[in-house]
């Protein structure tokens, strides 16, 4: 699809389409089984919503994030809930970054797959020493003759099963020598298959449809056309993927909210306790109402974030107040929703405890609630910086 196929509405809608064809017993089923979403993945492929972010000419569709958001939002809500947050970013962070920083061989090389589904990336930027300090990255990357030798360990790698290709950040000058805060970093793309790279599942609460893993690179080899962006200047290059990573963390959160809402008010309906519907009484009446205002008002705040991306102006502060309120509204949403459905809510058949799970992890990851906070308070607010 193109600019000129879909107005919002209508972009939202086929994205809702497509999310429900993959609906709530797609889910159970492979959150049951542990195992990737592949047919949606590409399905969402073959529709052209991986690549709704990526030029034209690069086999996507050249419309951008406020149109994105839409999507992601649409397809949560239909079934997948925030995961489906997690299957989108093994597209749209990797095409952020190689679209506005790297060369055009990488531009030709990786989009066409990443708009089409068949490639997904994996994104190894966390640590377990570093946690959100990406900066503490102790991952090396050593020169030798033609590129690097990478040495170190990453955590929290989504799908690495599924993985085709792999973004990593790693130290290339030492942090004494790199001539400030956030020199000396620079980002590589990884074949999954090359000798030295190795992972180890890791087991968790929620999000089953959607392996994590420890990754180990031992004197793994990668040549000097791997550099996506400037050498030492990774940092930079990643500030524009995180600030999408935000954005999709909100929208997938969105539709999780909605999704759990719309079952709860179904449930409250249809339920009748002591003669009447149970959703008339305002104690389960009042937090979906509630839930329902914080979803509508976290939605407004992530579309204005979107906009500011795709008119190329700053959009952190945005970015990262989009992930924090929409998360707990959408948690939130999901906890009343388990709350109306009593018992009956904690059972999988009802599909509430897994939304709820997989919601959970959105208050932690990709960036912490306390992280967003501190962003807000040093760079919003010009208060003191607390780390």
């Amino acid at each position: 699809m193109t600019e000129t196929d879909l107005d919002d509405g209508l972009i939202a809608a086929t994205a809702g389409e497509l999310g429900r064809r993959f609906g709530l017993t797609y889910w159970l089923d492979h959150d049951g089984s542990h195992s990737f979403p592949e047919d949606l993945w590409r399905a969402l492929g073959a529709d052209g919503w991986l690549g709704i972010a990526i030029p034209e000419e690069y086999g996507g569709s050249g419309l951008g994030m406020t149109e994105a958001i839409r999507v992601v939002e649409a397809v949560a809500a239909g079934g997948g809930g925030s995961t489906v947050g997690q299957v989108f970013m093994g597209a749209m962070l990797p095409a952020t970054s190689i679209l506005r920083h790297g060369s055009e061989a990488q531009r030709e090389a990786f989009l066409p797959g990443l708009a089409s589904g068949e490639t997904f990336f994996g994104i190894a930027l966390t640590e377990p020493d570093a946690g959100s300090n990406a900066l503490a990255t102790a991952t090396r990357a050593e020169r030798v003759e033609g590129g690097y030798r990478l040495h170190g360990q990453k955590i929290y790698i989504t799908a690495m099963e599924r993985v085709n290709q792999l973004q990593v950040l790693a130290r290339t000058t030492a942090a004494e020598n790199a001539g400030g805060r956030t020199r000396g970093l620079t980002l590589f793309v990884v074949d999954p298959s090359a000798e030295g790279v190795s992972y180890a599942p890791m087991e968790k609460l929620g999000t089953h449809t959607m392996s994590t893993s420890m990754l180990y690179l031992d004197n793994v080899f990668v040549s000097d056309d791997s550099v996506i962006g400037p050498l030492d200047d990774g940092w930079k290059v990643l500030v524009d993927a995180l600030n999408v990573e935000r954005l999709i963390t909100a929208a997938s959160a969105l539709g999780a909210g909605e999704l759990a809402l719309g079952l709860a008010v179904e449930y409250a309906t249809n339920r009748v306790v002591f003669g009447k519907p149970i959703g008339a009484n305002q104690a389960i009446a009042f937090p979906l109402a509630h839930a329902k205002a914080q979803l509508a008002c976290s939605r407004t705040l992530c579309e204005r974030a979107a906009a500011l991306y795709d008119e190329g102006k700053p959009c952190a502060a945005e970015g990262n107040m989009s992930k924090l309120i929409a998360t707990e509204a959408s948690f939130a949403a999901c906890d009343h929703a388990l709350q109306v459905f009593g018992g009956a809510g904690y059972m999988r058949e009802q599909h509430i405890e897994r939304l709820w799970r997989d919601a959970r992890l959105w208050k932690i990851a990709p960036v912490s609630q306390e992280m967003a906070l501190s962003f807000v308070a040093q760079n919003v607010l010009k208060l003191p910086r607390s780390y």
